[in-house]
């Protein structure tokens, strides 16, 4: 897929989306998209999701604070957040098994966010889960500065801005989990109104986010 497709599919998605995929994931990938756009838009190509560790981000002059918290077995950390020079944020995971820690970092950094791994086959009840969620035009061209999810990106893992969540606002993030743990796809959107918790449940609908149509 090339820069005008990349940006044309961006300008349909519900919010600014980064799917990076191990070489299996391209088939869920496909199935979210297609939910959400109802159109075909080309089949995305497959890029595989890379984790970012601190001595790698180091080497590059990114990262001025690492958040990593949550460790697999072995001392690997399941996820890393990194502060960049402009402010943002960049988020890798390695291991999607606890979603909580991930969110206490994040908040921990300035963040008021709300994080949920979503395994294949589940989706959070309810859908949408706030009444108060920025429109697409809104989420994906604020007029006071960067999205919160910034997309497309060049850089392992995902950006995002926190400046773009304003005092009293929540950040929601939703990733889709496959079954090895890893990162298939993720949902982002800001609400200035409470977010009401995700209970899982099993579904056949693309995975992440509200029903197509929710900000119609």
């Amino acid at each position: 897929m090339n820069k005008g497709e990349r940006e044309a599919l961006a300008g349909l998605l519900p919010f600014e989306a980064d799917p990076r995929l191990l070489n299996d994931r391209r088939r869920l990938l496909k199935e979210f998209i297609m939910s959400e756009i109802r159109t075909s838009a080309g089949r995305p190509r497959r890029r595989p999701l890379r984790p970012a560790l601190l001595a790698s981000a180091l080497a590059l002059g990114v990262a001025a604070a690492v958040g990593v918290p949550a460790l697999l077995g072995g001392g690997t950390p399941a996820y890393a957040v990194s502060r960049n020079a402009d402010g943002t944020l960049t988020i890798t995971i390695d291991q999607a098994k606890d979603p909580k820690p991930l969110e206490a970092t994040l908040r921990g950094m300035g963040v008021n966010a709300v994080v949920d791994y979503i395994p294949m086959g589940k989706r959070c009840s309810p859908q949408p889960r706030s009444t108060s969620f920025l429109s697409r035009q809104e989420a994906q061209h604020p007029a006071d500065g960067r999205p919160f999810l910034i997309w497309p990106s060049d850089e392992p893992g995902f950006r995002i801005d926190p400046a773009a969540v304003k005092p009293g606002q929540t950040a929601v993030l939703e990733f889709n989990v496959s079954a090895d743990e890893t990162i298939a796809a993720i949902w982002a959107n800001i609400s200035r109104g409470p977010v009401a918790p995700c209970t899982l449940v099993d579904s056949d609908e693309a995975p992440l986010g509200p029903p197509s149509g929710w900000d119609d």
